[in-house]
């Protein structure tokens, strides 16, 4: 098992414990018995293959999982490809078989016989790990049980050819890499730029946890659900009262549309001049990600809109069908309006170029949807259903005569204030 004779597998993050653990192996299978008094290594290198088993949440063989992560994880030429074509070209098709048959070797080699060849008891205990830890601090359980599941097929399978079809049917179905086992992203910015982050702990919500705005969400999920599918879409624009459930909307869409391959990036407003890049980056890989901004706006003084006018239509460049923007805001047309700009336009020669400026940011948004502020009925309709959904037990009566008194110091009417006033409840309800 020459690992040095890889070709598309190299350069990942877990190289050195990998180079590490292979190098245990090859000695272990040698007659220099030296190595003997330097455990140190050994232990290390187990101690790393916990760690990672804890953070991702792995059970069972610990090594055939930290192979398999290897293989799920790791974007070259020849898995990017298989995630869009499933069938890539012959050239890389037979690149790749020579490093299968060097991992079938890796996943076939009993790690115990380290153990014997150090005369200690240390991986050993790694072949059948239990893990306490149901969720995983990286993946979703769904994508880590895949994972796990991939180490165990590749284990059972006869040939480098049985293990080209599973890793092909792998990367198709789940993909590959960062953007292809997570389903939310933001910028994290670096010396030499930016890089793409993974957000683990994303908000499990889903549309029909948001109670009313019927018409709002079936427009939000019919724009959604043509872009998921490949056909012609806009970029969205949530505009309206706070806490009315604009930005709760667009993760519970997430939720509903990630295994369809939807993905979402976050970037704040002090990044747009990463957004070119930031669309470079994803515009080629097999799927559909909305670039989202929460509460958008911007100050006379701020000229960070211009970017993103460029950005959404007016550019140089072709807009990506996999890439679509969606943004929240309290501001129907995003930059800030004054009274007094009616004042500075009767200095302009042109007073409709100073509206136009104004208003073409929002204007390039093809879809715009309204949330507004719940009255008071509606407002006692959501708090009645949050209580009745967590188990609240509370006289209708007091409970809204409270939930009255609660929104006039509370931010108003808003969906919002409800469930804020109904968690105030839970916590405080007698046991």
């Amino acid at each position: 098992m020459n690992i040095r004779h890889l070709l598309l597998y190299r350069n990942f993050e877990e190289q050195e414990l990998f180079n590490g653990i292979t190098e245990l192996m090859e000695i272990s299978e040698g007659e220099d018995l030296s190595f003997k008094e330097n455990t140190g290594e050994l232990y290390k290198y187990a101690n790393q293959l916990i760690e990672l088993a804890g953070r991702f949440g792995f059970r069972g063989n610990i090594w055939r999982n930290f192979l398999a992560y290897i293989l799920a994880n790791h974007e070259n030429a020849f898995s990017t490809s298989c995630e869009i074509t499933r069938e890539p070209l012959e050239g890389l098709k037979k690149i790749a078989l020579n490093d299968f048959g060097i991992f079938r070797e890796l996943f076939c080699f009993d790690i115990t016989k380290i153990d014997r060849a150090f005369g200690v008891n240390c991986f050993s205990m790694l072949e059948n790990f239990e893990n306490n830890q149901v969720e995983s601090k990286v993946y979703n359980c769904g994508i880590r049980d895949s994972i796990c599941q991939l180490g165990t097929d590749l284990f059972n399978a006869e040939d480098a050819k049985a293990y080209y079809e599973i890793i092909t049917d792998f990367y198709h179905s789940h993909g590959v890499g960062i953007l292809g086992l997570h389903k939310a992203f933001r910028l994290k910015e670096e010396a030499t730029g930016f890089r793409v982050m993974p957000v683990n702990n994303t908000q499990t919500i889903q549309l029909d946890d948001i109670i009313g705005y019927e018409l709002q969400k079936k427009k939000l999920t019919d724009n959604t659900r043509a872009f998921v599918e490949g056909r012609p879409a806009n970029n969205v624009l949530l505009f309206g009262d706070s806490g009315t459930g604009k930005s709760s909307s667009v993760k519970a869409i997430l939720n509903e549309y990630y295994p369809q391959g939807l993905r979402m990036v976050e970037v704040y407003k002090h990044e747009f001049r990463y957004l070119s890049e930031l669309i470079e980056k994803i515009k080629d890989r097999n799927y559909r990600f909305i670039i989202y901004m929460d509460d958008l706006s911007f100050e006379d003084y701020e000229i960070e809109y211009k970017y993103l006018k460029a950005i959404i239509e007016g550019g140089i460049a072709i807009k990506p069908d996999n890439v679509l923007i969606y943004a929240t805001s309290n501001r129907r047309h995003l930059i800030r309006e004054k009274w007094s700009d009616k004042e500075e336009r009767t200095q302009d020669l042109h007073t409709s170029d100073t509206v136009q400026e104004k208003l073409s940011l929002a204007a390039r948004f093809g879809v715009s949807i309204y949330f507004g502020s719940p009255d008071k009925k509606e407002f006692e309709r959501i708090v009645l259903e949050l209580a009745g959904r967590h188990g609240l037990d509370t006289d209708r009566e007091e409970l809204l005569r409270e939930a009255n008194k609660w929104e006039v110091s509370h931010g108003g009417l808003s969906g919002r204030s409800a469930a804020q006033f109904v968690s105030f409840m839970q916590g405080n309800s007698k046991k």
